[in-house]
């Protein structure tokens, strides 16, 4: 086996391991599991692990080479409509190939799939190209930040309190295991050509503005639908009761994944060729590293959404239903924390977020400690889901306090954890969040009677906020640990100079 795909895959278990681990003790405390589907979830595990091992080294292997070039390029153009219009291009493409997307498009039935998509895509192509043209003008993020969200927090009062959840969900579903790596390689391409102190910092922030696109043209898409209702196809609990049994269930669910995939990779394949055509950036064994990785995330993604739709979802969805049904309920809450805090670990597009802090950091800011921290933040935003299941607790009541306090912790952090805060907020919320917390709070939802639409839903909204004041409150600790670090360098150094002050006078008596 190839020893770079070996150890992402021994990465992949370390993630998976431990909310597999929390669903067996789960399934032995709690609520009791039939053994069919017990081996669906641990057959479905192992596809995830392995999936994400092939498709983290397939993203490192095409996707960031091909952004990182897309973005230098770009920055070389001197034309700003030129800049606009490629912006809006990669934006729009990139999300219509972003499998999460599908997922959220079949859940709200009084729109039309594609009508839905299709703003979606206009926000985030709009907001990409946008993004882009901040980090070539060196235009304050916070300040962008701020103006966005005030205008965000006004239109949600306009819209119906039934399209709110789904409108910022949209915007988590998003910036998945597609979108990520070749937006946040364009930032690194983007800020490289630059060269000033503040190119590192500016390299991100772009998942962040794309972010806000879709959950703006949503919102002004909800003053013209208003949904009252959710048709959520449940997820069932195959019935399964030999092994050729569970065989047969994933491979017949597989060829659906395949396809998806495959129409979702094969727009960004097109780019690289006509980028390839155009730029001849590339030679002939870049262009095959870049071939071999797009087959590589292929594989992982139709592994990866396979294992996690028909083997996590169903019993994350079952999970949930019975929990909520028990008169002790509300260990939905620290259940769902628990999960929550483990769930992040295991979504792909989160480790090349981290790694590329590391990089760009160059290691001050490690992915062990990014992991902790955004596993802390998911960890509360997944505790509040499950509270609102069980309350009916208004999602503006979480949302919009949220935001303000984060949008006010941006003005005293270092400009970098800006970026980096408002990028992880997006990425956070991928295929785990989707497959598994979204049927955990759906099941739990049917089982106390709410309102799906208000109560179920925003459990993506909720998961993308809380890593944003998260990992800002650890940039304010970084900055705080690194001006104690240079008062300390600096008293060393007076003390050293006077202590050469004594030896020198002594010497001269």
């Amino acid at each position: 086996m190839n020893q770079k795909l070996k150890e992402k895959i021994l990465e992949s278990l370390s993630a998976v391991l431990p909310i597999t681990g929390i669903v067996l003790f789960l399934s032995i405390a709690l609520v009791p599991i039939d053994l069919g589907t017990m081996v669906m979830f641990l057959v479905g595990a192992v596809m995830l692990v392995i999936g994400m091992g092939f498709f983290q080294l397939g993203a490192e292997m095409s996707m960031t080479p091909l952004g990182e070039g897309i973005g230098v390029q770009i920055s070389k153009t001197r034309h700003i409509p030129l800049i606009f219009l490629l912006g809006f291009s990669m934006g729009a493409i990139i999300t219509i190939s972003e499998p999460d997307l599908q997922v959220l498009a079949e859940q709200v039935p009084s729109i039309p799939n594609l009508t839905l998509i299709l703003t979606v895509a206009l926000g985030v192509g709009i907001f990409l190209a946008v993004a882009i043209l901040r980090i070539l003008f060196q235009i304050n993020l916070s300040t962008i930040l701020i103006v966005l969200y005030t205008v965000l927090i006004g239109i949600s009062f306009l819209v119906s309190k039934d399209f709110l959840a789904v409108a910022f969900d949209s915007g988590g579903v998003t910036t998945g295991p597609m979108t990520v790596p070749f937006i946040m390689a364009m930032g690194v391409g983007l800020a490289s050509v630059r060269g000033d102190k503040n190119a590192s910092s500016d390299s991100f922030g772009l998942v962040a503005l794309s972010s806000v696109g879709p959950v703006l043209a949503v919102l002004i898409l909800g003053m013209f639908f208003s949904p009252s209702e959710a048709a959520y196809a449940a997820a069932t609990v195959a019935d399964v009761s030999t092994t050729r049994d569970v065989v047969k269930e994933f491979v017949f669910s597989m060829p659906p994944y395949i396809k998806e995939v495959l129409i979702s990779l094969v727009p960004v394949a097109v780019v690289f060729v006509i980028f390839q055509l155009y730029s001849r950036r590339y030679p002939h064994r870049q262009v095959m590293r870049v071939t071999i990785g797009f087959g590589y995330t292929y594989i992982g993604l139709v592994l990866f959404l396979c294992g996690v739709n028909v083997g996590f979802a169903p019993v994350g969805s079952l999970m949930g239903n019975e929990i909520a049904s028990e008169a002790w309920r509300w260990l939905l809450v620290p259940i769902g924390m628990l999960i929550g805090y483990y769930i992040v670990k295991a979504e792909p597009a989160i480790q090349v977020l981290n790694r590329q802090v590391e990089g760009v950091t160059n290691g001050s800011v490690s992915a062990k400690s990014m992991n902790r921290c955004m596993s802390i933040g998911v960890s509360a935003s997944v505790g509040l889901s499950m509270l609102r299941v069980l309350t009916g607790l208004p999602i503006p009541w979480i949302i919009i306090p949220g935001y303000l306090i984060a949008l006010v912790l941006s003005r005293f952090v270092p400009k970098m954890f800006v970026g980096i805060a408002f990028d992880s907020g997006g990425v956070a919320s991928g295929p785990m969040t989707t497959t598994f917390l979204l049927p955990l709070s759906i099941g739990a939802c049917n089982a106390v009677g709410g309102n799906l639409m208000t109560d179920a839903f925003g459990v993506v909204a909720l998961v993308a906020l809380t890593p944003l004041i998260a990992i800002q409150i650890m940039g304010i600790l970084y900055q705080y640990k690194l001006k104690v670090a240079e008062r300390a360098v600096v008293q060393s150094t007076e003390t050293m100079d006077a202590m050469d002050e004594i030896f020198e006078f002594e010497e001269d008596n």
